[in-house]
């Protein structure tokens, strides 16, 4: 991965937004720094006042591992997509998503008969309708909570997936949309054929993995060598300036063509 601000990546940026392409991004540690109270996350003033400005001109989606509600509380813009619970909460196909949130009742109550050791291991529960996260980050004893949590998680059996991030864990149904099936799903309702997809987490790769060449896809973080990203920034400071370079491309396509 080379720097989204190397020379190569300005450019590649500049052309892409000549395509008028999908602008999609994550939400927790791309848009909004990690915190340690997942309630607590906000888009810096900067960061949101830039996207609706962008969202203006250009198809603007936000997807991430939240549920769409609580996204949509915390943006303070408003983006043409908002997609949740990591591509599984998307608003197209109702009954399919009660059909997912129902298959999630098993785990639930699980969940519920084992508070008190949840609660007792410093693990909090976030129920997202589409998808439970079981949480971390603030545990006294890491090892000990991610014990539990793979207990608990251990005989969610074969309707249900799970999959790791940032001090969480997370069940979906079996057979959910990822991130990668979400950012393609817009692509095509919308025609555009191009896409920018901005993301830092594991649950993120798909869609790395999966994006055709003249995608643009960035990183958040440069530990991860072994990711799919054309690119990368070294943490959502730069998200900003990122959003700034798209803006320019814009206006100077704009002199150009007229």
């Amino acid at each position: 991965m080379k720097h989204l601000f190397e020379p190569e990546g300005r450019a590649a940026l500049a052309a892409l937004m000549r395509e008028r392409p999908l602008l999609a991004f994550d939400f927790d540690g791309t848009l909004a720094p990690i915190v340690a109270r997942p309630a607590a996350a906000r888009i810096p003033a900067a960061v949101a006042q830039r996207l609706r400005r962008l969202a203006e001109r250009l198809p603007v989606a936000v997807v991430s591992g939240r549920a769409v509600a609580d996204l949509r509380q915390r943006l303070g813009f408003e983006p043409r997509f908002v997609v949740g619970s990591h591509g599984a909460e998307d608003g197209f196909d109702p009954a399919a998503s009660r059909a997912r949130m129902r298959r999630l009742d098993p785990l639930r109550e699980r969940l519920k008969q084992h508070g008190a050791a949840i609660a007792a291991a410093g693990v909090s529960v976030e129920d997202k309708g589409q998808s439970l996260a079981l949480h971390y980050r603030l545990a006294p004893d890491r090892a000990r909570a991610r014990a539990l949590i793979a207990e608990l998680l251990a005989g969610a059996g074969p309707d249900l997936e799970v999959f790791g991030g940032k001090m969480v864990e997370n069940a979906v149904a079996a057979g959910s949309p990822d991130k990668a099936q979400a950012v393609r799903q817009l692509v095509a309702r919308l025609g555009t054929g191009h896409a920018f997809f901005a993301g830092d987490d594991v649950n993120d790769e798909p869609v790395f993995a999966a994006a055709p060449a003249h995608w643009l896809t960035v990183r958040i973080g440069r530990g991860d060598q072994a990711s799919k990203a054309r690119y990368f920034l070294d943490s959502p400071a730069e998200m900003a300036v990122a959003l700034q370079v798209m803006l320019d491309a814009l206006g100077a396509r704009n002199a150009h063509d007229g």
